[in-house]
């Protein structure tokens, strides 16, 4: 086994050490903030050749990483990670106050706003917040009237897709929800709960 290389090269700004001087060039750009490859489709600009390339497959759609599981395929190595944790049940970011795992670090930190209370993504319409931008995103549709959801067999129209799954069991007949006091069983949530208020009122 050969003996780990030497790191002649030092960076001034932060101390890090790097085997080649082509390491820390490429170091010294997150201090300096430079981006010497642009993108020629969108001008977008790039620290490194590499995160070039990567960028580039949106425009091309090449998805060189195919997961050897499902074939779905990715453009990034990091983003096939990520998917394959759905496969393999891996979750390696924890929350520190209650334990929760997530397979990535942007839900961690999402959850942890649970804890924090903070609400960074606010409606410019009524000033409403929310934890998470889709959340967000799901909110503006009472402004717009979107309702980006519809039904293939009747043709109604949602604004959630929670909205049309729950509309969808009229046609299945499908229901989820039971009572466990009487056996009772019901395609929605709040019509479980509107049936329990009666076993309550009663006892």
């Amino acid at each position: 086994m050969s003996p780990p290389k030497k790191k002649h090269h030092h960076c001034l700004l932060c101390e890090k050490s790097f085997t080649t001087a082509g390491n820390l060039r490429v170091h010294v750009r997150a201090h300096t903030g430079e981006k010497p490859y642009s993108c020629d489709q969108c001008g977008k600009a790039f620290n490194t050749a590499e995160s070039l390339r990567r960028h580039q497959r949106i425009h091309t759609g090449e998805k060189p990483y195919g997961c050897k599981q499902c074939g779905i395929a990715f453009a990034t190595a990091q983003s096939l990670r990520r998917h394959e944790r759905i496969h393999t049940g891996e979750k390696p970011y924890s929350c520190k106050q209650c334990g929760n795992a997530f397979t990535t670090v942007h839900y961690l930190r999402e959850h942890q706003r649970i804890h924090t209370g903070e609400k960074p993504y606010s409606c410019d319409q009524c000033e409403k917040t929310f934890v998470t931008k889709s959340a967000l995103q799901c909110h503006r549709r009472v402004h717009t009237g979107e309702k980006p959801y519809w039904c293939e067999l009747c043709g109604n129209m949602f604004s959630h897709s929670s909205a049309l799954k729950s509309h969808q069991r009229v046609h299945t007949g499908e229901k989820p929800y039971w009572c466990d006091q009487c056996g009772k069983m019901f395609s929605r949530s709040d019509s479980l709960k509107s049936h329990q208020r009666v076993h309550t009122t009663s006892s």
